[in-house]
């Protein structure tokens, strides 16, 4: 079961974030990078609209207000 959640995950992040087709490979730049992706996936899928995950991200990278509406979901 582990596995199946690990599969789903990766395919998530290759589809929404084009993960295998990332350049960084050596350092701290690829583990970093995959903090940053896990941190914005969750925040995205936090969002309560019917839309895709890709679609949500690409709506924030759009309009500004909906950014923020993400991203005050930091705050508590």
């Amino acid at each position: 079961m582990n596995q199946a959640i690990e599969n789903n995950l990766h395919w998530t992040l290759d589809v929404t974030f084009k993960e295998d087709q990332a350049r960084l490979r050596a350092g701290h730049g690829a583990k970093n990078m995959a903090v940053v992706r896990h941190f914005a996936l969750n925040l995205v899928r936090q969002a309560k609209d019917k839309r895709s995950i890709k679609r949500r991200r690409k709506r924030a990278s759009w309009d500004s207000q909906y950014l923020r509406q993400i991203l005050g979901r930091l705050r508590r």
